[in-house]
């Protein structure tokens, strides 16, 4: 019997207490072992994954936002729209604005190229496709600003045309967004400019990636609906 005892007892670790061994952290059998410092291994710290992720956060409350400022305009555009207005006088939407639409679309999968190549953690791609990105999101401003200037030499003012004034405010408010989005996109290059092996930089690098995504493919996603109205609901 005491034999046995002393077996039972002659796999515990030095130092290893009853509390220990009850817990699970005696570093025997049964036990998990101590990282460095006397601290868990990494595997089994959810520490990490804890905290908060202030990206996408932030992001969730700017689409709110967005969502709430776009859908409130859109839902006037529709009411105005509908009622028949005298002054309600539409028009064809000008060539840049198809333009705009084409580079919108385009932008959203070289934007959906690079964040795979964040995820498979090739750096040179990734910072080429948010280059790629980045340079589309300045030829859609560019085309918005031909555009108005378009409508503005034809006479199409905000005063005296509901419709005219909904395409500049709709088109504009949209316009300021993606600029936004561009910076946001900046800040996207320059964190995947360099590569870096070390975990919670990539680990980063996927969240802000994945958040930036999400605002820019929103634009793209609300920008069709603005055209969609614009063009053919009238």
């Amino acid at each position: 019997m005491m034999r046995e005892g002393v077996t039972a007892t002659s796999d515990r670790a030095p130092g290893t207490t009853v509390e220990d061994i009850l817990s699970g952290r005696g570093g025997g059998p049964g036990g998990y072992d101590r990282g460095p410092g006397g601290g868990p291994n990494d595997f089994f710290d959810d520490e990490d994954d804890e905290r908060p992720d202030k990206a996408k956060v932030i992001t969730w409350f700017v689409l709110l936002v967005v969502l709430m400022t776009f859908g409130g305009l859109l839902g006037a555009y529709i009411v105005i729209a509908t009622n028949n207005v005298i002054e309600w006088k539409p028009f064809e939407l000008p060539i840049p604005i198809w333009i705009s639409t084409f580079t919108i679309v385009l932008s959203s999968f070289a934007y959906h190229a690079g964040k795979l190549a964040v995820d498979r953690s090739d750096w040179a791609a990734s910072r080429n496709y948010f280059v790629a990105t980045t340079v589309l999101g300045g030829i859609f401003i560019a085309s918005q600003l031909l555009a108005w200037i378009a409508l503005w030499r034809t006479g199409l003012y905000v005063e005296g045309n509901p419709y005219a004034g909904f395409f500049y405010i709709l088109t504009a408010a949209h316009a300021i967004h993606v600029v936004g989005g561009i910076v946001a996109l900046a800040a996207v290059v320059l964190r995947n400019w360099q590569g870096t092996s070390n975990y919670e930089e990539r680990d980063y690098r996927r969240k802000l990636a994945r958040s930036v995504g999400w605002y820019w493919h929103f634009m793209g996603g609300l920008w069709l609906a603005i055209v969609v109205l614009l063009a053919f609901w009238k």
